[in-house]
């Protein structure tokens, strides 16, 4: 063997000399503004890195993104790489505050920008006067280079400076909502592996054939992984610009006949509700990919009976480069069993180890009922945080992840509850995620999320925070659909009606927020 590391660079050489012809398409708006070729990217690619290299960036150094889904944003996850450098991709939706904490903590060198993203950086720029700064579209304002400047200025670099596999190519911080972000680095290697798998039929099963709509954010855990697997492939990528609407989304995805398209179930009600009214047609798609949390069963019913689209499920954690398990119904499965299939995280990719650990530390089996902290490893899972941060997230090689779950015996992963949103009353845990899967199915509930609230008998009770579908909603009714389809005493004490719930930066339902508003509201009542 000859021994060659494994680097992400090597996508780019593959997509070059393999795809040179498969298309790049931006749009805007709905508009598709720009369509170029693999070979056009990859020559813009190249003079990007050379650029960086001529503007003082060295092998390690943090190069950080504060941008949109574009290509220019996509020519960043191999241009950085390229340069030997490490790329940090920002999550915009982030406040100022955040977003120079994870930039000084980063100790990033250059920043490329959005030019309309200049107000959310302005911290960080403060916090790091030597940091270069490039805009990224429009004209550079003083202090400021111009992205375009760099294309056109660039010395092609033909491959990067020496490199070993296991050092970083890409930097993420996580959106957690306890404590400060903390960085998770990822290796060649690991990207490389990850990428790999996402390939494989049992995953993304990205190939050639493919035309793939980024609409997973680009700051985000990589973007799923799903850039980098389709240079590796040659799929087709088409990006809709940095505040696609939902009907956006759907005509781009007629348009372009594409293939896969990923989003996170809240979004994907309204792209149900939103092809319903409009009849747009989206039966090119072989794959609807959600992910970030698990849908409800009509959801499911909905995309694939009344849109005629497969529906998959993928879980991971930024920490797991992201994708660590995906779902897949079975051939021979009934309707109603590819629902409950794809409802569950799925199975284990290959090359990585899990275990369940209850609270005493015994690893508890995989039976479907016993359930335990999940525990992972493997060659694209973090084993430290970034600079060191909360080292108790990690046993002896082991990610502690923090989710609660249950591995039945055909080895599909059903997530019950992160450790923390366990709900104890009377001694006995209360499921959040389970209560929140029951309510869904509730007459007018479009959205919940079940909290715990401090209870002078038993500890603690759930409240379901709910958002109507319609006009009107009777909480009473809601409690009252419970009935038989979860034990009596998880039925929580109240119904609080929302218009919305509140989210990370990523969509995730912030549950904190969440219990700090429920817990203000019961102070100011006493009060």
């Amino acid at each position: 063997m000859s021994g060659e590391p494994l680097l992400v660079t090597a996508f780019l050489d593959h997509a070059r000399e393999h795809a040179p012809d498969r298309a790049i398409v931006d749009y805007v708006d709905g508009v598709c503004v720009r369509r170029s070729t693999y070979r056009e990217q990859d020559a813009r690619i190249r003079r990007v890195a050379g650029a960086l290299v001529a503007l003082g960036v060295r092998p390690g150094d943090r190069v950080a993104t504060l941008a949109g889904n574009h290509h220019r944003h996509l020519e960043l996850y191999l241009a950085v790489p390229l340069a030997g450098a490490v790329l940090h991709t920002v999550n915009l939706r982030l406040d100022p505050a955040e977003i120079a904490y994870v930039v000084e903590h980063a100790e990033d060198t250059v920043l490329l920008l959005d030019a309309a993203l200049r107000p959310a950086a302005a911290p960080a720029r403060a916090a790091r006067p030597g940091m270069r700064v490039v805009v990224l579209d429009g004209e550079p304002e003083p202090g400021e280079l111009a992205y375009e400047d760099l294309v056109a200025s660039g010395e092609p670099l033909e491959g990067p400076p020496p490199r070993d596999e296991d050092d970083l190519a890409a930097l993420c911080y996580t959106t957690g909502t306890t404590g400060a972000p903390k960085g998770v680095g990822y290796s060649h290697k690991a990207l490389s592996l990850h990428t790999m798998a996402a390939g494989l039929a049992d995953g993304h099963a990205l190939s050639r054939r493919d035309r793939v709509v980024h609409l997973v954010a680009m700051f985000h855990a990589n973007a799923w992984g799903v850039p980098l697997a389709a240079f590796m492939v040659g799929a087709d990528q088409v990006l809709p610009g940095p505040h696609p609407r939902i009907a956006d989304v759907a005509t781009i995805v007629e348009r372009e006949r594409a293939t896969y398209l990923g989003m996170v179930p809240t979004l994907a009600v309204d792209l149900v509700e939103h092809v319903r009214r409009t009849g747009t047609d989206l039966s090119s798609l072989r794959a609807l990919v959600l992910g970030g949390s698990t849908p409800s069963r009509e959801l499911i019913r909905a995309i694939t009976e009344d849109l005629g689209v497969p529906a998959f499920q993928g879980w991971g954690m930024t920490e797991t480069s992201p994708m660590a398990t995906f779902s897949a119904p079975e051939p021979d499965a009934t309707p109603e069993e590819r629902i409950e299939q794809v409802r569950t995280q799925g199975r284990l990719l290959p090359g990585l180890r899990w275990r369940l650990v209850d609270e005493d530390g015994a690893v508890v089996p995989h039976d479907g009922v016993s359930r335990g902290e999940l525990w992972l490893r493997g060659p694209w899972v973090a084993s430290s945080y970034y600079r060191g941060e909360r080292p108790e997230a990690f046993t002896d090689g082991w990610l502690r992840t923090g989710d609660v779950a249950a591995i039945d015996r055909d080895g599909r992963l059903r997530v019950v509850d992160r450790v923390k949103d366990l709900i104890k009353s009377g001694g006995e845990w209360i499921s959040s995620l389970a209560l929140e899967a029951a309510l869904l199915e509730a007459p007018g509930v479009a959205d919940v999320a079940v909290v715990a609230v401090p209870h002078e008998r038993w500890q603690e009770r759930p409240v379901a925070v709910v958002v109507p579908a319609g006009d009107a909603l009777d909480p009473g009714a809601v409690l009252d659909a419970l009935e038989g389809r979860v034990p009596r005493w998880w039925r929580p004490d109240r119904v609080e009606v929302v218009d919305a719930l509140p989210r990370t930066s990523v969509g995730k339902v912030d549950k904190r927020a969440l219990r700090g508003a429920l817990r203000a509201r019961e102070q100011k009542e006493v009060l």
